[in-house]
């Protein structure tokens, strides 16, 4: 593996300890207490027992059957508790899945601008890498053509995101089914990181599980974004092909083979609560939606987007004189932290204009009066 630094350790510095962060993307975070109660209020006395008593030894690799069935629970017929793998947060599934399915003679076929791990995992494994450029100017949709053009002899490997980080917009059901049938014809398997499905605005736009729709689809996931459970670092992959299943478990053996069952035992909570907490998190977010669409309407001379319809994150344009970094800097000196262009992306001269902002949060509001309180005392420096 080759040494690469995170992209978004330059904006850690930069943003560290800033009072309003429009740069999160995550939904509203959850807390241990309010877990409990919504356990006690179904009368589910038995898992808040396990979690007060449950014993420190080590849970099984892949995951305690009892959370795998929760998770299954969110796929269709073909997905039970044998098709999930249980991990420490999604970004250990991802790297597991690349280092298990790829070599130095493999090939895969990635989209950018995007979450880095998304991206640079099957580089990490040593697999040849395509990166196909997104642009606002399609949706930030994942050209089929292109993706057709860039298939070689030895691709084996396609990586997608959707809902897509950073822009929060989702590709159409007739989009992936050719993305599918594409893959079928060629043999290729496809990763779908799906860390913010199940938070599409409307609920029409929401795609099938790639691991429900392909027999070599899988399927990622953690309870970080739409429940908001960061702190309980839980994800999982879900597929149908179980010889691969096996050889993630075989990979997952050399990493965080079991995660912790104070861990699993939250995850389950949170997954038996997942209609209220989803709920409660799509009423913030289309809340926070609303303000901004507010705030696209009073300075759309300065700033624009491809309005998302999944997820709490959207990819902004910065039409006035300064690159996203610079205007990111400028914003953490008045404490307001975004993530720009350079975080999902190293070759940013692309989207250079752009940069992150989150609005999952019930504190967002407060955020972006201070980002309007700024643009108000710059806007006619920028504007001239």
């Amino acid at each position: 593996m080759i040494y690469k630094e995170p992209w978004s350790k330059r904006h850690k510095k930069v943003t560290g300890g800033t009072p309003f962060s429009l740069s999160n993307s995550f939904a509203q975070p959850l807390k241990n207490e309010e877990l409990i109660t919504l356990s006690l209020d179904r009368g589910d006395e038995e898992i808040v027992e396990a979690f007060h008593k449950h014993s420190l030894e080590y849970t099984p690799n892949g995951g305690s059957l009892d959370l795998r069935e929760e998770v299954a629970k969110l796929y269709g017929p073909d997905i039970n508790a044998q098709n999930i793998l249980i991990f420490s947060g999604a970004q250990v599934a991802l790297q597991t899945a690349a280092t298990t399915l790829l070599d130095n003679d493999c090939h895969s076929i990635v989209f950018t601008p995007g979450y880095q791990s998304v991206q640079e995992a099957p580089s990490h494994a040593g697999s040849q890498v395509t990166k196909i450029q997104l642009r606002a100017e399609n949706g930030w949709q994942i050209d089929i053509k292109e993706v057709a053009s860039a298939i070689r002899d030895n691709t084996k490997y396609i990586v997608i995101n959707e809902p897509f980080n950073p822009t929060g917009t989702i590709m159409s059901h007739a989009r992936q089914l050719e993305l599918k049938e594409l893959a079928q014809k060629n043999d290729i398997y496809i990763l779908s990181d799906e860390v913010y499905r199940l938070l599409e605005h409307d609920q029409k736009d929401r795609l099938p599980a790639m691991a429900d729709f392909y027999n070599k689809g899988l399927s990622a996931c953690t309870l970080s974004k739409p429940w908001g459970g960061c702190g309980i670092t839980i994800g999982w992959l879900a597929l149908q092909d179980m010889d691969l299943k096996q050889k993630l478990i075989d990979t997952q053996y050399f990493g965080t083979a079991c995660p912790s069952r104070a861990s699993e035992i939250q995850a389950i909570m949170t997954l038996r609560a997942s209609d209220i907490i989803l709920e409660k998190n799509l009423k913030i977010i289309r809340r926070n939606l609303k303000l901004l669409d507010q705030f696209f309407i009073n300075y759309s001379d300065l700033f624009q987007w491809v309005r998302p319809n999944g997820g709490a994150i959207g990819f902004v344009k910065f039409k006035g004189p300064l690159t996203s970094d610079q205007l990111g800097e400028q914003l953490a000196n008045a404490g307001i932290s975004i993530k720009p262009a350079y975080v999902f992306s190293d070759h940013v001269n692309d989207d250079n204009d752009y940069f992150r902002i989150g609005f999952g949060e019930d504190i967002m509001p407060k955020a972006l009066e201070a980002l309007i309180e700024f643009v108000e005392e710059h806007k006619q420096h920028w504007r001239s």
